[in-house]
């Protein structure tokens, strides 16, 4: 795997945690009604949103790099 495979697997990984993370900050305020863990649950969201974006910028400018 190359630098570039390397950094798409990285910013995947990076969205799923921070999908995860929103999805257990929401699922907090629900159990305990604190408003902290619902900013840091929507502030996960949006980071994951934004990694998505970040990737797709990523991989349109590299789409001449060869992967290896």
């Amino acid at each position: 795997m190359g630098l570039k495979g390397f950094h798409v697997f990285f910013i995947v990984l990076a969205a799923l945690t921070s999908l995860m993370f929103g999805a257990w900050g929401v699922w907090d305020f629900g159990r305990t009604g604190k408003g902290g863990t619902l900013a840091m649950g929507i502030l996960g969201f949006v980071a994951a949103v934004a990694l998505v974006f970040y990737g797709m910028w990523f991989l349109r400018k590299l789409k001449d790099v060869s992967s290896t």
